[in-house]
């Protein structure tokens, strides 16, 4: 059992320490060594210290606080640009890879690599979160961090030491995501079933109550992320991979 796994919090608050650069070089070196396409690494990692940069990045992330607190934002592309580089370099058609399934590749090569970073972080002490809000503001994102065609930003991940340690956050049953041979899909009764506890936690009913909803669904479509949200967010993005290159 890696016990960084079973212990993962969400950490919003940070002290103002800094982080050892050996400690950020091993997160690093972590980051590099995740499974990757073809072991193309068509990835890259911004590492952002530099409080006028974390100032402007802030209201791309709706200024969460931790941005501008936590003292390391590493922000990890999509990126075919180097390799498309070398490619040319090599007489080799570069071409190959300006294209949806190319952008797709890329951005699970760097979840993976953030994924390793995070554990990695973690397993020195540090606490980290993610930030959804990357791919819909990916080109501010890529104006503030000079990101040239062919580099996409897919996901931040905020490092630094933890001023404080929330409670684990609840999982669905394993039930719920786990499917032996081949997909089962579900009845009613056993959505219901699925989701009963986390409806029936303290925590689910207060934030029904506190967004004047019937019920946790209605939360998280009409509160957190909704239709229209939703929808301007995907075309924003969709115009992004256009302007880098992946269209």
């Amino acid at each position: 059992m890696v016990k960084e796994i079973f212990e993962h919090r969400s950490i919003r608050k940070y002290k103002p320490d800094s982080i050892p650069s050996e400690i950020m070089q091993s997160v690093l070196e972590a980051a590099s060594r995740a499974a990757t396409t073809g072991n193309m690494q068509v990835y890259s990692i911004v590492v952002t210290t530099d409080p006028s940069i974390k100032e402007q990045l802030a209201p791309c992330h709706f200024n969460q606080p931790m941005v501008k607190q936590a003292p390391v934002v590493l922000t990890f592309c999509a990126d075919f640009n180097r390799f498309m580089q070398w490619c040319s370099l090599r007489n080799a058609d570069a071409g190959a890879y300006n294209n949806f399934l190319s952008f797709v590749t890329a951005a699970i090569d760097a979840l993976l690599a953030a994924q390793n970073a995070c554990l990695e972080a973690e397993s020195h002490g540090l606490g980290t979160c993610y930030l959804g809000t990357t791919t819909y503001t990916a080109g501010k994102i890529i104006d503030i961090l000079k990101l040239p065609k062919g580099v996409v930003p897919v996901t931040t991940l905020v490092l630094g030491y933890p001023s404080e340690i929330p409670p684990l956050t609840d999982r669905l049953p394993l039930r719920a995501v786990v499917h032996y041979e081949t997909y089962h899909d579900f009845t009613d009764e056993e959505i219901e079933a699925l989701y009963r506890e986390k409806e029936n936690r303290s925590d689910s009913r207060q934030f029904v109550a506190e967004n004047n909803k019937q019920n946790l669904a209605q939360v998280f479509t009409d509160i957190r992320y909704t239709r229209k949200d939703n929808t301007a967010f995907s075309a924003a993005l969709l115009e992004v991979l256009k302007n880098q290159g992946y269209m």
